[in-house]
């Protein structure tokens, strides 16, 4: 063998070792949207495909049964929290044992939770986790997982490699740290400061906890920040059609953001992107309009319908006027879409499909988080409940907060208003008038920037650093 060829054949076996090196099992739960939308970034570390804890190829059926009971309870209270007067005392009974404590004053937060205790007695008792972590152990890369249960079970059932857990919400509840938090090697990434001093409270050691982000997708970040730069040039421009937030930010904004392109020259300019898969700022020209594009986002269990009808039939008549653009997104629930396409046509909206309104619907949930990425380019507000997807401000998407449902939602809530990245709803049945309010005194523009500047983006590459040194 020559020289050349020899050098040429380390070459690939080192570049195969380093691949094998830099994979990891990622771990998420089939429970509403929060936990698969954190791990679908961090999918390509992973061997084929995000493994679900509760949904895999082989599960023990036992283990199947226990998972569909606790995702079973939550739904179901969701959707009886909505029933008027005892649906919301039933809800806040449900929630209290899931319930986030105060933060201040800081004191000892160490004790377990009810939660907490019920959850490792499942473990132990019923060998809940068990297949799994045995499966996983037989090639154990470093595990990664969105959600508290698959970590713990991967220690009860001493998974041989390193356990990650990526805490997917701006506060957390005790039930996220381990019954013994001094001697456990479980590895926390937060997506916040405060998740961070929050799990020291619970005892966990500072040198298990690094601040890295929330994951967010690549795809609207792009190589050196150039797709985020792009989006939120356009962005900024919609959201301040009277030149109110660039007459006093003006310089602010091309400190971060560099020079203004020439396509955001002017508002009316604007259109809609089109090659959404490409970091180019090319135009559909087809649907080159002034509308401002409002995107509803309904969480998991689909308790949100009405409000999202309420919002239509409100700006019903600045979509048929070209002012405003609205994106329905139904996720995975087929009678969702349904439920929006019949309220579209209750307000005479259907010649407007594809225009002046949109749903956004999959048959499967990586098919919609691959076209919910993909919306969002062309996003300039983002309307939901402050879930996971208040972490998405730090794409410059304005958040318009609906009600939290849960306590970590109320926490997420106060993190986006801390930062400045989001405004709480006003009612909906009126925003037709403060929604323009809004854009005309550039409030929505400042929201933009302040989630791109205040909220941390990089959380892919970081917990990268962190798995992988």
């Amino acid at each position: 063998m020559s020289a050349k060829t020899s050098s040429s054949a380390k070459a690939t076996e080192d570049k195969k070792q380093h691949t094998k090196k830099n994979k990891a099992w990622v771990v998420a739960v089939d429970m509403g949207y929060g936990h698969q939308r954190a791990a679908y970034p961090l999918r390509f570390l992973d061997h084929q495909e995000v493994i679900n804890a509760n949904n895999y190829t082989g599960i023990p059926n036992k283990d199947r049964k226990i998972w569909q009971k606790s995702r079973s309870a939550y739904e179901a209270f969701t959707r009886f929290k909505r029933v008027p007067f005892i649906g919301e005392i039933v809800w806040n009974i449900f929630d209290k044992f899931q319930s986030i404590d105060p933060f201040y004053p800081r004191r000892n937060l160490t004790r377990p939770s009810l939660q907490l205790k019920q959850t490792y007695r499942l473990i132990k008792r019923k060998q809940w986790g068990k297949h799994l972590i045995e499966k996983l152990g037989q090639d154990p890369h470093p595990l990664i997982t969105t959600f508290f249960i698959p970590a713990f079970m991967a220690e009860v059932w001493e998974y041989p490699g390193p356990i990650y857990c990526v805490a997917t919400d701006a506060d957390i509840s005790r039930a996220w740290a381990p019954m013994d938090t001094r001697g456990s090697r479980i590895k926390y990434l937060a997506p916040t400061q405060r998740a961070v001093e929050r799990l020291r409270l619970y005892g966990v050691p500072k040198e298990n906890i690094t601040l890295t982000g929330f994951p967010l997708p690549f795809e609207n970040i792009g190589e050196d920040e150039k797709i985020i730069k792009e989006d939120l040039w356009r962005r900024i421009s919609v959201l301040d059609p009277k030149q109110t937030f660039h007459k006093n930010y003006h310089g602010t904004i091309e400190q971060f953001l560099g020079k203004k392109p020439s396509y955001a020259r002017e508002y009316k300019s604007l259109g809609r992107l089109a090659d959404k898969q490409s970091d180019s700022a090319s135009w559909d020209k087809e649907r080159d309009d002034n509308r401002v594009w409002v995107m509803f986002a309904i969480g998991g269990a689909g308790a949100q319908r009405n409000l999202a009808c309420q919002i239509l039939k409100s700006l019903a008549v600045h979509i048929k006027t070209g002012r405003i653009g609205m994106i329905l997104v139904a996720g995975i629930h087929n009678d969702v879409k349904k439920f929006f396409e019949k309220q579209i046509k209750a307000e005479s909206l259907t010649d407007f499909t594809g225009k002046g309104i949109e749903v956004v619907a999959a048959d499967t949930k990586e098919e919609y988080f691959h076209l919910f990425n993909k919306e969002l380019r062309h996003t300039d507000i983002l309307w939901t409940k402050p879930s996971e997807l208040s972490f998405y401000a730090a794409l410059g998407i304005p958040i318009i907060i609906a009600p939290p449902i849960g306590s970590q939602e109320k926490f997420n809530k106060y993190w986006l208003g801390v930062i400045g990245a989001g405004l709480v709803q006003e009612n909906p049945a009126f925003t037709h008038e403060w929604l323009i309010d809004y854009l005309d005194n550039g409030w929505l523009a400042e929201a933009a920037l302040q989630g791109y500047l205040e909220a941390p983006r990089d959380g892919v590459e970081n917990i990268k650093k962190v798995v992988f040194g």
